[in-house]
């Protein structure tokens, strides 16, 4: 559902009373008129409270400073799935899927550890020519002179065949995970085939089947530099698939981290560009500013829009009383948007200083484990992307975003890349 013809978000934003503002709805996003609302919230009550919302009653943490004492402090906000998990829907008891992201300490630690060699230096510098091979065949097959798919032909397809060489997966069905991820982080309000967390099950039970089969090979070989392999052997893992909510939670996690969190960076990317073309004509001018620049994609884009934590005490966060138990959802977007932490937040600046000075990875013990791998898919894209002088790639129409109040997803970007 679009915004009404006429709809101005900033009008709403200030004449909505403030304890009725509600920014989980995932219109929001799919609308893209967040802005305002999150802007009046970091000014007004940066620590807010909605007793009313889409997904509940819940707290929002919109500044930068606050969304960071939260993330660091997993002592006084739980992650864990029997708790909550970390999206503000309620999941039913029945269909929460434990991983290592939606775990406290221990148990967190023990399974985070066996995954990390995957995006270890050596391993990266190892994946690099696999990557860069990748993206020049992906460019060099991209039409010119047509309006085409930016998120189908590049985002999706580097991305999923990244993901195939990550898990050692048969490469020729590698599009069953691109599938995979997509049904596991689909809002079931989205009006997709996917309406319930039943038919989710449906869908993800057969992904558990096809990755048992590829983890008890796998089990039966010597250890590999895969991720199955890594989990197949890890002493903390080597017994998920008796635990299926579990082994399910983690393979889900893997992949949706690994594809649509980078998808969704290289798609913003460009579209940021496009936006402001004075940035786009200084990255021409000086290809070096790449290093820069993918830092400042991901902050702009900000591809994971919203984390929550569930409080284990009573306690307080900017003056405000959080009651144990109380859902606390950490928006990232909106810190990202800070200008108290980041100067010009609102501006794309391909050559700040700072640009790491953003949230998109979270902070703590849960800081994505894969982020310099999604940094070097988008460096060796932009490197390859200037290395051929390809004109300008324009945007020629509005990009079609996701429903989610999670993800911050384009699911198309019309492009045409002049003859």
């Amino acid at each position: 559902m679009d915004a009404p013809v006429g709809f101005d978000p900033r009008e709403d934003a200030y004449a909505t009373p403030i304890d009725r503002i509600d920014v989980s709805n995932p219109h929001l996003y799919q609308d893209d008129t967040w802005r305002p609302y999150f802007e009046r919230l970091r000014r007004e009550d940066p620590v807010h409270w909605c007793e009313s919302g889409m997904y509940g009653a819940f707290w929002s943490v919109t500044r930068y400073r606050d969304i960071m004492a939260v993330d660091t402090n997993q002592h006084a906000f739980s992650s864990d799935a029997m708790m909550g998990g970390i999206v503000l829907r309620d999941v039913p008891m029945d269909f929460r899927r434990p991983s290592f992201i939606s775990m406290d300490p221990p148990k967190h630690d023990e399974q985070r550890k066996i995954v990390a060699p995957i995006v270890a230096p050596m391993n990266l510098a190892n994946l690099s020519g696999t990557i860069r091979e990748r993206v020049g065949r992906i460019l060099d097959g991209l039409p010119r002179g047509e309006t085409f798919d930016w998120v189908e032909r590049v985002s999706i397809e580097l991305t999923t065949q990244m993901l195939a060489t990550l898990f050692d997966f048969p490469f020729e069905e590698r599009t069953k995970l691109t599938y995979w991820s997509n049904v596991a982080t689909v809002n079931t309000r989205a009006g997709t085939e996917i309406d319930s967390e039943e038919k989710r099950n449906e869908v993800l039970d057969g992904a558990v089947t096809y990755f048992t089969d590829l983890w008890n090979q796998r089990a039966k070989q010597a250890p590999q530099p895969d991720l199955i392999s890594m989990l197949a052997h890890g002493e903390a893992t080597r017994d998920l698939p008796s635990r299926p909510h579990e082994f399910m939670g983690n393979l889900l996690l893997l992949i949706v981290g690994g594809n649509d969190t980078t998808r969704n960076s290289i798609s913003g990317g460009l579209l940021a560009l496009n936006q402001f073309p004075e940035q786009y004509r200084k990255l021409r001018e000086n290809p070096a500013l790449v290093t820069s620049m993918v830092p400042e994609i991901i902050r702009w884009q900000t591809p994971v829009i919203h984390m929550r934590r569930t409080a284990l005490a009573d306690t307080e966060l900017a003056g405000k009383a959080i009651r144990r138990g109380d859902k606390v959802a950490m928006w990232y977007l909106s810190g990202n948007r800070d200008d108290d932490a980041i100067e010009r937040a609102d501006d794309f600046i391909i050559d700040r200083v700072r640009p790491r000075q953003h949230l998109s990875f979270g902070f703590g013990i849960h800081r994505c484990v894969g982020n310099r791998l999604a940094e070097m898919q988008l460096t060796i894209l932009w490197e390859e992307i200037l290395k051929r002088d390809l004109p300008l790639i324009e945007v020629v129409g509005e990009p079609t975003r996701g429903y989610s109040n999670l993800l911050r997803s384009i699911v198309s970007l019309p492009v045409r890349i002049p003859a």
